[in-house]
C-alpha cells in the first residue's frame, strides 16, 4: 500500500501533479548529496556490524526539543548500540536509563528530570518552567550526552530556540520560554490528521530505489492504528475538549478501514459533539466501486454535504470537503462551487466571530526540501479566493491543514491575522498532534509526540522514511514551526458548554 508520501514525492508519478522544473532542480540540489551520504553510510554501518563490541557501548541520538511551552517542555532522543544493524541500516535499540539535566546557567545544570523505566525510545518533559526564561540542558543516557537531530537541509535547529551549543560535544543546548498566551484559558483543541489507517508501508514511492518504504515489524499491530489510538489517548490527558481531524482518515477510502478509524476515534466521545473529521484525498470514492462513498456513509451517515460549520460556545468551527471533485486523489485539491460559496456567505454572517477553519489540504506549501507539486494544496485560485474571504474576516485566526505531513506555521501578508498550520501526520515520524490552547487574548499551538511505547517504537522505526531524510521535511525546521504563541481578542468564546448547546451547520441547534 503506498502511503501518502503523496503530498511532497508520490504525487511526482501523475502528469497532473508534476512540480516546475525549478522546483525539482532546487530539491535535487539539496537532496543529491545527502542521498549519496546516507547511501554510503548505509554500506558502511553494514560493513562495520561484525564488529565485537563491548555490551555496555551504546550512542544516543536524535535528539529534539519537541514541545515547548510557557512552563514545559517535552526532550526526546534513542539509544542504540554503535556498530550494529536491524536490517534497515539501523543501531539495534540500547534499552537503559534516560535523563535531562537543565539549569538557567551553561555551567549549572542544577536541576534533572528522568523516566520511570530504562528504555531505547526516550521522552523527558520537564515541568514547572517560568515563562520567558532562558534554559539550558543536555540529555544523557548511561553517562552519553545525546547528540541532536541534524537538519542541514533546512539549515534548522531541532533542539532548541538558538544555535547555542552547537558545533560542540553534547552541548549544553539552549531555549527560552514563551510568554503564556494573554488572559484567561477557554478550552483547548486537538488537531490531527493523516491517520491513513490500512496503510502497510510508510514512505513508499514507486520508481525510486533507495525510497523503498517502512513496514511495521512483524508480529505488531498494524501501526496506522497503534498512531491512531495514542493520539485519542494522549489528546484527552493534556485536556483537550474537542478533536478536529483533518483528513486522510483511511489509506483508501475502504469502509473497513474507515469503519475502525471512527471505532478509534470514537475513544474520544462522540463524532459531531466532541470531535470533527473532514475528508482527504486518500478517503475519496472510487468511481465505479462497489463500495460507494465510504466516507460518506461512515461519518455523515449517508447523506448531506461533507462540509459544515458548528458553534462551540461562541467559537465557530468550519470544516471544509478540500478534496471535493473527481479525480486521482494527487492532483491540487479543489472545492466544488456551491461549498466555495457556501463559505464565504458564512463568514460573511459574522466576520468578526473567533473562527477555526480546518481542511485537508493547505493553501499554500513553503519551504519545502521536496519539490512542490500543485497536487500538494488547494488550487491556486481557490487558495486566493480563501485567504481574500479571511481579508475581510478578522474573527478567523487559525487554517489547520494536514497533506503534507509535516509542521509548519506560515503567515501571509494578504490575511496577516490567520496563522495557516500544517500538522505532521498521525501515522509516522514525528507522529502525534497539535494542541491548540485558546485564551481570552490569544492562542497557543504545541505538538505533542505520541508518547506510548509502541509509538515511540514505531515513530523511530519511521523517521528512516525518504531514506533517513524525513525529519528535514516533518518535524518542522525550527522549534516555532510546532511550538507558537500569537495574540488575538478571543474574548467572545466561552468555556466549554453542555453538549445541548452546540449548534449546527444551518445555525440550529443539535438535538439531543
Amino acid at each position: 500500500m503506498r502511503c501518502c508520501l503523496s503530498a511532497p514525492l508520490a504525487a511526482l508519478s501523475a502528469l497532473a501533479a508534476l512540480p516546475a522544473p525549478s522546483e525539482v532542480l532546487r530539491s535535487g540540489a539539496l537532496l543529491a548529496p545527502a542521498l549519496l551520504r546516507a547511501l554510503a553510510g548505509a554500506v558502511h554501518d553494514t560493513a562495520r556490524t561484525s564488529r565485537l563490541l563491548h555490551p555496555d557501548t551504546i550512542k544516543a541520538v536524535h535528539l529534539e526539543l519537541v514541545t515547548l511551552t510557557e512552563d514545559s517542555a517535552v526532550i526526546t532522543w534513542h539509544t542504540g548500540i554503535p556498530g550494529t544493524d536491524d536490517g534497515t541500516g539501523h543501531m539495534l535499540p540500547a534499552v537503559t536509563e534516560g535523563e535531562v539535566v537543565y539549569g538557567t546557567h551553561p555551567t549549572r545544570l542544577n536541576r534533572s528530570a528522568g523516566e520511570t523505566r530504562p528504555t531505547a525510545h526516550h521522552h523527558v518533559e520537564l515541568t514547572g518552567l517560568e515563562p520567558g526564561q532562558t534554559y539550558y540542558y543536555q540529555a544523557r543516557s548511561r553517562g552519553v550526552t545525546a547528540a541532536p537531530t541534524s537538519l542541514h537541509l533546512v539549515r534548522g535547529n531541532a533542539v532548541g530556540t538558538n544555535r547555542y551549543g552547537f558545533g560542540t560535544r553534547g552541548g549544553p543546548y539552549s531555549f527560552t520560554t514563551p510568554q503564556p498566551p494573554p488572559g484567561r484559558h477557554l478550552l483547548s483543541i486537538a488537531l490531527c490528521n493523516d491517520l491513513h489507517v490500512g496503510e502497510t508501508t510508510a514512505g513508499l514511492v514507486g520508481g525510486v530505489p533507495l525510497f523503498r518504504g517502512v513496514s511495521q515489524e512483524a508480529g505488531l499491530s498494524p501501526y496506522p492504528e497503534i498512531m491512531s489510538r495514542a493520539v485519542v489517548e494522549e489528546a484527552r490527558r493534556r485536556g483537550a475538549d474537542v478533536l478536529l481531524a483533518a483528513g486522510d482518515i483511511s489509506a483508501g477510502g475502504g469502509p473497513r478501514d474507515l469503519a475502525e478509524a471512527k471505532r478509534i476515534l470514537d475513544g474520544f466521545g462522540d463524532h459531531g459533539r466532541d470531535y470533527f473529521v473532514v475528508r482527504g484525498n486518500h478517503d475519496r470514492p472510487r468511481h465505479g466501486h462497489a463500495d460507494g462513498d465510504a466516507f460518506r456513509d461512515g461519518f455523515l451517515g449517508g447523506g448531506g454535504p461533507s462540509y459544515f460549520a458548528r458553534d462551540l460556545g461562541g467559537l465557530r468551527i468550519v470544516g471544509l470537503d478540500t478534496y471535493e471533485k473527481h479525480g486521482h486523489g494527487a492532483d491540487a485539491g479543489g472545492l466544488g462551487a456551491e461549498q466555495l460559496a457556501w463559505f464565504r456567505a458564512r463568514l460573511n454572517e459574522n466576520r468578526d466571530q473567533p473562527t477555526v477553519v480546518f481542511g485537508h489540504h493547505p493553501l499554500t506549501v513553503r519551504d519545502s526540501v521536496f519539490p512542490v507539486s500543485r497536487g500538494q494544496q488547494l488550487g491556486r485560485r481557490q487558495a486566493r479566493a480563501i485567504l481574500d474571504a479571511y481579508a475581510d474576516a478578522p474573527g478567523v485566526f487559525l487554517h489547520h491543514a494536514g497533506h503534507t505531513h509535516r509542521n509548519k506555521r506560515t503567515v501571509l501578508p494578504q490575511a496577516p491575522h490567520v496563522t495557516l498550520q500544517e500538522v505532521s501526520a498521525v501515522k509516522d515520524y514525528p507522529g502525534g498532534f497539535c494542541l491548540l490552547r485558546i485564551h481570552s487574548g490569544g492562542f497557543a499551538l504545541n505538538h505533542y509526540k505520541s508518547s506510548s511505547a509502541p509509538a515511540r517504537e514505531w515513530g523511530e522505526r519511521s523517521r528512516r522514511v525518504a531514506a533517513g531524510l524525513w525529519p528535514h521535511h516533518a518535524l518542522g525546521r525550527s522549534v516555532a514551526d510546532r511550538n507558537s504563541v500569537t495574540a488575538h481578542d478571543l474574548s467572545g468564546v466561552i468555556r466549554p458548554v453542555p453538549r445541548t448547546a452546540f449548534q449546527d451547520s444551518p445555525g440550529e441547534p443539535v438535538a439531543g
